[in-house]
């Protein structure tokens, strides 16, 4: 799993059956500053992230072990919202005050 930032939404009207009804966005990798690390992927979001958020996603295989990608041909997908990332005790991120 890798951590990023969701900064944008991807629409596309035509596109693989497979893909209809996934909502695509734009997630750029980011480290335990919240500083951009990293390339920026288009990632089949499963469980409602929105623009600005630090969320946690995977690549390759793994991004085919959800329910909402299972199958499907996607190569990220976002599997969770992150709340607090700490890290030898040191709170770096938390979701109500962004990075520290």
């Amino acid at each position: 799993m890798l951590i990023g930032r969701v900064i944008g939404n991807v629409v596309s009207t035509k596109k693989d059956e497979e893909l209809v009804g996934l909502r695509l966005l734009l997630v750029q990798g980011v480290d335990k500053q919240g500083q951009t690390a990293g390339q920026m992927v288009v990632c089949a979001d499963s469980v409602g992230a929105g623009e600005g958020e630090v969320v946690l996603f995977a690549g390759g295989s793994s991004a085919r072990q959800t329910e909402v990608t299972k199958n499907r041909p996607v190569d990220h997908v976002i599997m969770a919202i992150v709340d607090e990332v700490t890290i030898e005790g040191r709170t770096f991120y938390r979701k109500e005050h962004g990075f520290v």
